[in-house]
């Protein structure tokens, strides 16, 4: 427990500190990032928060994590500094989004391969329980790293989106694997957690700093790492212990809500519109809110609190539905609720034309 609270303190503390001084270093180079058609802001703003975040947690893990309980954690840091590297050279000199996407692969293959953070069965999805061979969930594990990477990094259009998700669904994982004495994943969690609660302080509203693409590829990793480790050990949890879920891919979905929703929803309507479903564009549910008149602030704010309605719903229902039946749930009240988001912004468009 100290160990968990030393490393939310010591990364909040490095982040805190650190930030004031890449602003200034950010400004004196020019490392800005300027606004386009697309932004969601208006003012040139330095965007090497990440830095500062990767600084602060990895900092904090060295530091607290007990290595005789966590063997592979050498291989977690090497995962971490391939994004580091990756994230920083796009914030300072854009990256092509395939270079990007051979990096990710390589630390999600070093996480697969090195450090056991993959996906040991389909734990009953499609009624499968069987195996299916190791290189299907070699392959399914790279892959969901991969979507679940790249969705914080298409949610981070707004001030403090991509950082107070990431916090929240840190530190709901962050306090199931406490629970359930995997005190290791648990100060990975806390650790990103006091980082980035440190760097909110200068991204909220007037934001001084973004995290770019430093920042948000990171914790979409760390993210995709104890998703990963969540389903995987909980599944092997004994029937009737008190913090083993019944539908856990269906619970973790539910605590992933905004990032992977909005990144299904989006690439799906770009496909069906003929475009690359890595085109650009301004189709986000955070552009919708910013585009029906919230401000930044207001729009980060629904948003967090409707990630949280889903974790309490699926907390809540995991143990009364099915796994599919809580799943269709889950996909079908987002569904809802991002229509009738598109039609009330529609009609506003259309009322002010």
């Amino acid at each position: 427990m100290y160990a968990i609270i030393l490393g939310f303190l010591t990364a909040f503390t490095l982040t805190y500190f650190a930030i004031p001084s890449i602003i200034g270093i950010a400004k004196e180079k020019r490392l800005f990032d300027e606004p386009n058609d697309r932004s969601s802001h208006k003012v040139s703003t330095p965007s090497l928060g990440g830095i500062a975040i990767f600084a602060g947690m990895i900092f904090s893990i060295v530091l607290w994590t007990p290595f005789n309980d966590f063997g592979n954690l050498q291989y977690i840091l090497c995962a971490f500094l391939i994004i580091f590297l990756i994230g920083a050279k796009d914030d300072i000199s854009p990256m092509s989004p395939s270079k990007k996407v051979v990096g990710q692969i390589l630390a999600a293959s070093i996480l697969v391969f090195k450090s056991e953070i993959a996906f040991t069965g389909l734990y009953g999805i499609l009624g499968i329980y069987e195996q299916l061979g190791s290189a299907f969930y070699i392959l399914f594990s790279i892959f969901t790293i991969l979507v679940i990477i790249n969705s914080f990094n298409l949610i981070d259009g707004i001030n403090g989106l991509a950082g107070s998700v990431g916090a929240l669904i840190a530190g709901v994982l962050g306090c199931w694997f406490f629970l359930v004495d995997r005190i290791e994943f648990a100060i990975v969690a806390f650790a990103l957690v006091g980082a980035i609660v440190a760097f909110l302080k200068y991204n909220y509203t007037p934001a001084k700093i973004f995290m770019g693409d430093t920042g948000s590829l990171l914790i979409g990793l760390v993210c995709a790492i104890l998703i990963i480790k969540f389903i995987d050990l909980n599944y092997y949890l004994e029937d009737g212990y008190r913090f083993k879920f019944q539908a856990a891919p269906a619970v973790a979905f539910g605590v992933m809500i905004l990032p992977l929703f909005d990144t299904l929803r989006v690439f799906i309507t770009r496909l069906m519109r003929g475009q690359s479903p890595f085109h650009p564009d301004r189709r986000h549910i955070h552009h919708l809110l910013i585009d029906y008149g919230f401000t930044h602030m207001q729009a980060t704010t629904l948003l967090v609190l409707v990630n949280i309605c889903f974790i309490v719903f699926v907390f809540a229902m995991h143990h009364l539905l099915e796994l599919h039946l809580l799943l269709f749930a889950v996909l079908g009240l987002a569904t809802g609720l991002t229509l009738w988001l598109h039609i009330t912004v529609t009609r506003k468009k259309m009322m002010f034309r």
